[in-house]
């Protein structure tokens, strides 16, 4: 007796599913709605094939039909979108990236989010062997314009923000190397602007040295610093392109595309 191919009803689905994504991507490309001529010539579709999968997926509310014979993205994909978008978590999608980075670099490795005028460390990636003799502890703060994270926060403020900053503040010093003014805190966050990334040169603590990148949410939002810290002799800047790697292979776990 002949056995009936298991793939045999596999390979038409798999062509349905392809040609859904390949209307939705052609949709997702156009802000107004679109003819249904011109969906189908863009995804290379006959007409009858692309008006029948998007009927299905108008009946999904996957898309819409705002008017006879033109479709827009739907609600359902919003909604969606927004549960995702919900269940991720800045910490979740760090905690890997920033176990690999201090395995490579061995050195501790902090993930700091600002919150008001100061960054609060909210993990950590370390182990004894770093030799560091001070590890920021999960839940610490400090001012923002003493450290890496922080003054990538304020550099992408606007320049009435940084000096009302400075207002606040005052701009006080923690060590010798403090920047506590304002000419030169701003020199410093426009060349953190223009390297993607922003150093603490024993600012915070002697004898200790950090460098920062910046976390993106999928908004291109600014939500969270990540620094490898160490000895201020040991800062290598070898690790900065490893850094700014990690930092954006969690920015795009978090629905960050540096394309936009």
């Amino acid at each position: 007796m002949r056995r009936p191919n298991p793939d045999a009803h596999q390979t038409p689905t798999i062509q349905v599913i392809e040609r859904m994504f390949a209307l939705i991507d052609v949709l997702a490309s156009r802000e107004e709605p679109m003819a249904l001529k011109d969906i189908s010539e863009q995804t290379g579709l006959h007409p009858s094939t692309t008006h029948r999968i998007l009927n299905d997926l108008t009946i999904g509310r996957f898309v819409d039909r705002p008017e006879a014979g033109s479709y827009r993205l739907g609600m359902r994909l919003l909604e969606l979108g927004n549960l995702v978008k919900a269940r991720l978590n800045v910490r979740d999608a760090a905690l890997a990236p920033m176990r690999e980075l201090h395995r490579l670099t061995q050195q501790p490795v902090n993930l700091s989010v600002r919150q008001g005028d100061e960054i609060v460390y909210i993990e950590r990636a370390y182990s004894e062997r770093s030799g560091m003799q001070v590890v920021r502890a999960i839940g610490g703060r400090a001012p923002l314009h003493l450290t890496s994270t922080g003054k990538l926060f304020l550099a992408c403020d606007d320049a009435q923000r940084v000096r009302a900053y400075a207002t606040r503040t005052g701009l006080a010093g923690h060590t010798r190397n403090s920047i506590t003014q304002l000419p030169t805190l701003e020199r410093e966050l426009v060349s953190a602007r223009h390297a993607g990334v922003a150093r603490d040169n024993e600012e915070l603590e002697l004898g200790v040295r950090c460098m920062a990148a910046g976390i993106y949410d999928d908004q291109g939002k600014l939500v969270a610093g990540l620094s490898i810290s160490a000895p201020a002799d040991r800062l290598d800047d070898a690790w900065l392109p490893k850094l700014k790697q990690t930092a954006q292979q969690i920015s795009a776990a978090l629905g960050f595309d540096e394309r936009r």
